[in-house]
């Protein structure tokens, strides 16, 4: 079995950008293509947590992550006249322990980019058309849109829940798709409510509307957050925006609170997001010299809480197998699914659990749960509580175990990454 030293990956948002600095590290030779013309820093604020920021440390970027915590102080449920109903402080609120931290996925993004931008390939405004594999099974061919035709030792897909990737080697995504019932908007918009490092909720039934500020949101400015229950999957192309937008204005039509100006501000949100509440479920994860990674193997949804914990913590076991096995792929894809694939199934279920409780079915649920939100910080065993919260939390987060890996052989022995062939 020939070594691998060059790798395409296809996706520049965090699982590529951090697999590309693993892989980078051990020798090989990794280019990173992107459909979108450059660098996408929009998205939410995300979770960083156990395994998570242990890698961070191991990858040398935990203080940049640190200096670009969200720093949330704590968030609030309000009634729809705006009246606070009960809040929490961000320990409680986030359920995290000591260590753990929240980053908005733009920034993740950006430390990730600028740590790789000089050792790595990107290609930017490009995608994969197609690709087919050796008849000898040495390598790959990827012709791209462009029409540039290159070859390649490996590729990897970590494009995300609808991965192009994945659907050229596997098959449409329908047979691996699993809809959690619900579905989700986020956008950037005007700070209407005068937020700063604070969440504010507002429930109805089958829906949930937030609206937060972080510490490095740029004044003025906050996250629109949108989520509704829908049992069954909404017919839309997930590349129209307006089609979205119309379903999101539909799905809260008549609602009062703040909802209808907070609507309106996602026909101007340049980083407006919408899209199902879903899990990728796939027997396995790999086919010849293709491998996936991230959301595109695996995704956990949001309603995980873990998307991103689980894109790097993949990324560096997968560039860790491909340096044990001196870049043989066989061995090394077949590792790196063995020590995922348990954390990523207890994620999944801890998602579909939660999913049901993003967007509660009726009234007497949420004024449950304002009960509980409201009552929590004064009763004596809230210390309690709040533990179990972070306990199942954590074993989520600390589901994949980090292992040590050392050099490749292959780099050990001064391997030259080289750059892929043209064809």
């Amino acid at each position: 079995m020939s070594s691998a030293k060059t790798v395409l990956i296809s996706g520049a948002s965090i699982a590529g950008p951090a697999l590309a600095l693993w892989l980078h590290r051990y020798g090989f030779a990794p280019t990173v293509v992107e459909k979108a013309p450059a660098l996408r820093t929009g998205g939410y604020k995300v979770d960083l947590r156990g395994g998570a920021i242990e890698i961070c440390a191991r990858m040398g970027i935990l203080d940049e992550v640190r200096a670009r915590s969200t720093d949330m102080a704590g968030g609030s449920y309000v009634d729809s006249r705006g009246r606070t109903i009960g809040e929490l402080p961000a320990e409680i609120f986030g359920g995290r322990e000591e260590g753990d931290d929240e980053i908005m996925r733009g920034d993740l993004a950006r430390i990730l980019y600028e740590r790789t931008r000089d050792d790595v390939e990107y290609l930017f405004g490009d995608s994969i058309a197609s690709l087919t594999e050796d008849a000898d099974g040495g390598g790959v061919t990827v012709t791209f849109d462009s029409g540039t035709v290159r070859r390649f030792d490996l590729v990897v897909g970590a494009d995300g829940l609808h991965s192009h990737t994945r659907r050229l080697v596997f098959g449409e995504e329908r047979r691996f798709r699993q809809h959690l019932g619900a579905y989700i908007s986020i956008f950037s918009a005007p700070n209407r409510l005068g937020l700063t490092r604070w969440e504010t909720y507002h429930a109805r039934p089958h829906k949930l509307v937030s609206v937060y500020a972080t510490a490095g949101e740029q004044a003025g400015t906050a996250k629109n957050c949108f989520v509704f229950a829908s049992p069954a999957e909404l017919p839309y192309d997930h590349r129209d925006s307006a089609a979205q937008q119309r379903l999101l204005t539909e799905a809260f039509a008549g609602d009062d609170w703040e909802i209808p100006a907070l609507l309106a501000d996602a026909a101007g949100a340049e980083d407006f997001y919408f899209d199902s509440i879903a899990l990728i479920r796939m027997d396995r994860w790999s086919r010849g010299r293709v491998v996936l990674l991230g959301d595109a193997a695996h995704c956990a949804s949001p309603a995980s809480g873990q998307g991103t914990g689980l894109a790097l913590t993949g990324a560096y076991v997968l560039a860790g197998e491909l340096a044990a096995a001196g870049g043989d792929h066989e061995r090394a894809f077949a590792a790196y699914e063995r020590v995922m694939r348990p954390g990523v199934e207890l994620n999944q279920r801890f998602a579909a659990s939660f999913a049901k409780e993003m967007a509660v079915s009726s009234r007497w649920k949420i004024a449950l749960r304002m009960f509980m939100v409201r009552t929590l910080p004064k009763t004596p065993w809230k210390n309690l509580i709040a533990k179990k919260i972070r306990d199942d939390i954590q074993r989520a987060a600390n589901a994949v175990p980090l292992k040590e890996y050392g050099a490749a052989p292959a780099a050990a022995a001064g391997m030259t990454p080289a750059s892929a062939t043209a064809v």
